[in-house]
């Protein structure tokens, strides 16, 4: 029964993938034919609204956008697009183009080193460990509901186990919030006040990672401490 439950989950969740990865509209269509055929600033437009209007959203077409922004200068805008398909869809490419651009602009919150290549490495396999660990959770409890009066306590501990290392894997493994410097010369505070200490002056593309939020600043991880930045100034990944 149990593996009947697993399979079931899983089928069910590769179907909606697949439902997801094909949703196309004639907008979206539209725009890869600009753009395969070398008109790529006329699909941009198209691309954004596919985006913001159609709430329809892939790698590729941030590729895209992030490529036509690069080739008109606005090296910023190509980050924040290249960050949300590297949100969307982990690459070593994509990172590496990312790197490559904050070095050419001197921009800070890109490393290159053999830590955040295995972090890369993680966070593409998260989202399909953990579907399969959610399944097990549900498959799991789905069988010890169909056998309570049979299953010893040991069973329900073994579970609640089970439970604590998918918190703890959630918690631990999963991707951290990080945002892009929207313009240039923002500040960053000591604290969430303008009337803090001045830590240094962010440049537009600079990227931080996102620890938490207070009133109408953001606080985060700067050479190793918290400083702030006030919203408008940051652009979310999401």
């Amino acid at each position: 029964m149990l593996k009947k439950v697993l399979l079931f989950f899983l089928f069910g969740a590769l179907i909606f993938q697949a439902a997801q990865a094909q949703k196309v509209t004639p907008r979206l269509l539209h725009a890869d034919s600009l753009f395969e055929t070398g008109r790529p600033e006329q699909a941009y437009p198209l691309y954004r609204r596919v985006r913001e209007q159609d709430g329809v959203q892939s790698a590729q077409q941030l590729l895209r956008m992030a490529y036509t922004q690069e080739g008109l200068g606005h090296y910023p805008a190509a980050l924040y697009y290249l960050s949300l398909a590297q949100a969307w869809q982990p690459r070593h490419t994509t990172w590496e183009k990312m790197v490559d651009i904050a070095q050419q602009h001197r921009l800070t919150g890109y490393p290159n080193t053999w830590r955040q290549n295995l972090a890369i490495t993680v966070q593409r396999y998260y989202y399909r460990l953990l579907q399969v660990l959610l399944a097990l959770a549900v498959a799991g409890g789905t069988l010890l509901l169909v056998r309570r009066r049979t299953a010893d306590r040991a069973w329900w501990a073994m579970y609640a186990t089970y439970l604590l290392v998918l918190g703890l894997f959630l918690n631990l493994l999963g991707p951290g919030r990080v945002g892009l410097v929207s313009r240039p010369r923002a500040p960053l505070m000591a604290g969430p006040s303008a009337g803090s200490a001045w830590l240094t002056t962010a440049a537009a593309g600079d990227r931080f990672e996102v620890q938490g939020q207070h009133d109408i600043w953001y606080r985060v991880q700067w050479q190793g401490r918290d400083a702030y930045i006030r919203r408008p100034d940051l652009l979310l990944v999401e």
